[in-house]
């Protein structure tokens, strides 16, 4: 019987010290260090969300840019990878459609890659430089951007690209969000 107390008894100070005071001293610990980070890192436009800076959303008009295709349709709940390897015959037909697709809205060969497909969690708010410069004709023509406007444009894209993190690890890439909350910004200018 004994045992079995001091078993109940680490039981309920284990459930308080990290069921409960862990838990709550972190959440207050980055709400005081990290305020924007620890909800949800939210972008506002004219006192509304829009969106999260951390989250590929769907873009599907022409006049935006658009992000990586996701396995999960951008849903964060299902969010995963596809699990589809090189040798996946399924696979190769959704970068076969996506390529195609994407041709037949105007754009010239050779595809970035992040384009064609999917990031590991389905999510990823970021393209490389490269796919952003890549819609940039589809964008300018959907939006009758003049030649200035397009410049401006192709400054917004390098302003909006990011390094790799610590100046090593990733690639440079653009979040998509924040270059579609610019675009329209740039467009409204003469």
């Amino acid at each position: 019987m004994k045992t079995l107390w001091q078993a109940f008894r680490i039981l309920v100070w284990l459930t308080i010290v990290t069921g409960l005071a862990y838990p709550l001293a972190m959440t207050a610990l980055s709400q005081w260090l990290f305020p924007k980070q620890a909800n949800g890192s939210l972008l506002e436009r004219d006192g509304r969300v829009v969106g999260s800076a951390l989250l590929a959303q769907r873009f599907d008009d022409p006049r935006f840019f658009h992000p990586r295709p996701s396995a999960c349709d951008y849903q964060t709940i299902p969010s995963g990878a596809s699990n589809q390897g090189p040798t996946s015959l399924n696979l190769r037909d959704q970068i076969t459609t996506r390529a195609a697709a994407l041709l037949a809205e105007g754009a010239k060969a050779p595809i970035p890659p992040d384009l064609l497909t999917a990031s590991g969690s389905g999510l990823d708010p970021h393209i490389s430089p490269q796919a952003a410069r890549f819609q940039m004709e589809r964008v300018v023509k959907a939006r009758k951007l003049s030649a200035a406007q397009k410049e401006r444009l192709a400054e917004l894209i390098a302003r909006q690209t990011e390094p790799p993190q610590f100046g090593i690890f990733g690639e440079p890439r653009v979040n998509v969000l924040l270059l579609n909350l610019d675009l329209d910004r740039l467009s409204s200018l003469p």
